[in-house]
């Protein structure tokens, strides 16, 4: 996993490397720009101009040593330093004068009047104004500078992040004063605010370039944050004895649809079966049974009193997980029976959809959840539950405090899914894609969770596992059918290939 820290501790991290390698900061930051100026030139040829952006401090100074050794490949660089107060960080003064003596160079030291190059649609403009340390929004000159690239139809290459942009909270950014980057080319490290959706305009592409930080120091540093990536899932699956049998991998239950959305069980239902559970029993209304029997004739079948929706909560003490709210609804009844069911559950349970929306009407009972449940809420689905959130940032917090305070875990859904501990941390998922998002697509994820939770997987790596193979599935059927072909039910039929690329590496 990689992990995410705040940047106040990645500074730590460079002061930390400097101080123990030992490497000089003009050395560290050296190592830096020759990991940029290395991406930089695989992407793009001699015959680019390019046009960089430096401001006074390390961000700047970056900028600087790029341009230079940009130049000494041969690429044209056109440099403006933005030096306003007469004052530059020593590293900085440093890569300035250097860049100075290089002869033949187009370098442009503001101190009073800007006057803005020309930037066409050939134009890469590099973005090295300011780094991570940014502490609050863009103002006066610097925004201008920063309005005039975005209105211009170059491409915008960020140094580290864009600036004007915060490292985790933006709540009370400027967003017309950050740096819109089409591609961002991150220093050894992801930024937490690199992962949230309104930031995907200022962010654009992201890459993360090894810049040799202190492997020991940053395996040392605790952080509440961090990335899975993909060599961290086959460890964590189980291998299956010889002797194995249906008995050794759980009974779950899935109490799911109401007349008109059969669909949703049957789709939790397939996901359920591909994804290794040994029995499955499906609780639905009886004018949804001969659908769930003949489109998954592998599940068993439990009939609710009702004929059209879940209104009787029934006996959970054969199973070692539940599954409740596909397709639910959300009828009085249902409320009442979902309200009777998480009071009288002993095991795990796997809550999604309108049960989320019915708990949001009767918070207290999420504490009630039984240990080791897990709570699968897209975005609006949350805010059900916690109150409305101004953006990621603060939609992250809450999940985070209702994850402590209730002692569930949550999956809350999207282009990074985020799996949520009671302890506070936060894994990021990296698998996944614009296709995903259609109806059915979180009734696969529930029967993914629900089967890992029911063959014994701790809660912490069902919800995991299930987010990475449900993401790597949905990637699979991508790649087949496209984004805007894709159906939920096309990730149910790439799981297994998902669950044998996992098994293959173990």
């Amino acid at each position: 996993m990689i992990k995410i820290f705040p940047t106040i501790q990645i500074k730590e991290l460079d002061a930390y490397t400097i101080e123990n390698e030992p490497v000089a900061s003009i050395d560290l930051m050296e190592r830096a720009s020759q990991a940029l100026a290395k991406t930089i030139s695989e992407r793009w040829n001699t015959e680019t101009p390019f046009t960089v952006f430096a401001g006074p401090g390390n961000n700047g100074g970056d900028a600087l040593a790029v341009s230079r050794l940009l130049a000494q490949q041969g690429y044209r660089v056109e440099v403006y330093l933005f030096n306003t107060k007469g004052s530059l960080s020593p590293d900085c003064e440093t890569n300035k004068k250097r860049l100075t003596e290089l002869s033949g160079i187009d370098f442009h030291e503001i101190t009073t009047q800007f006057v803005p190059p020309e930037l066409t649609a050939r134009h890469v403009v590099l973005d090295g104004l300011f780094g991570s340390g940014l502490n609050k929004p863009l103002s006066g000159g610097f925004a201008a500078v920063v309005k005039y690239i975005n209105s211009s139809p170059a491409t915008v290459v960020a140094l580290d992040v864009p600036s004007g942009l915060m490292g985790e909270d933006n709540t009370y950014n400027i967003q017309a004063n950050i740096i819109r980057a089409d591609l961002t080319l991150s220093l050894q490290l992801p930024k937490l605010a690199f992962l949230f959706a309104e930031n995907e305009q200022f962010v654009g592409e992201w890459q993360l370039l090894d810049i040799g930080l202190s492997e020991e120091a940053i395996n040392e540093k605790e952080t509440d944050f961090a990335l899975t990536e993909h060599g961290d899932m086959p460890p964590m699956l189980k291998v299956r004895s010889k002797f194995a049998y249906k008995g050794n991998f759980g009974r779950a239950l899935l109490i799911a649809g109401s007349q008109g959305m059969a669909g949703a069980s049957v789709l939790a239902a397939r996901a359920c079966l591909r994804s290794g559970i040994g029995l499955l029993t499906v609780h639905i209304p009886f004018c949804n049974n001969f659908i769930v029997q003949t489109s998954v004739p592998e599940a068993m079948t439990e009939i609710d009193i009702n004929d059209v929706r879940f209104s009787c909560a029934t006996d959970t003490d054969d199973y070692q997980a539940v599954g409740i709210g596909p397709g639910l609804g959300k009828a009085g009844d249902t409320e009442a029976a979902l309200l009777e069911q998480i009071e009288s559950c002993q095991t795990p349970m796997v809550v999604d959809a309108d049960a989320l929306n019915l708990l949001g009407e009767h918070r207290s009972y999420i504490g009630r959840l039984p240990k080791g449940s897990i709570l699968t809420p897209h975005p609006k689905e949350l805010e059900r539950l916690v109150g409305k959130c101004q953006n990621s940032y603060e939609r992250l917090t809450k999940a985070r405090e209702l994850a402590k305070s209730a002692g569930v875990y949550i999956i809350l859904k999207g282009a990074y899914s985020v799996i949520i501990a009671p302890s506070g941390k936060c894994w990021f998922n990296p698998t996944g894609n614009p296709g995903m998002a259609t109806g059915g697509s979180g009734d696969v994820l529930t029967g993914v969770v629900l089967a890992l939770l029911a063959q014994g997987y701790d809660a912490e790596t069902a919800a995991r596992m299930a987010a990475y193979v449900h993401g790597l599935a949905g990637d699979i059927a991508c790649k087949k059918h496209g984004a805007m072909g894709m159906t939920a039910g096309d990730i149910v039929t790439c799981l297994p290939l998902a669950w044998r690329m996992l098994e293959e590496k173990l």
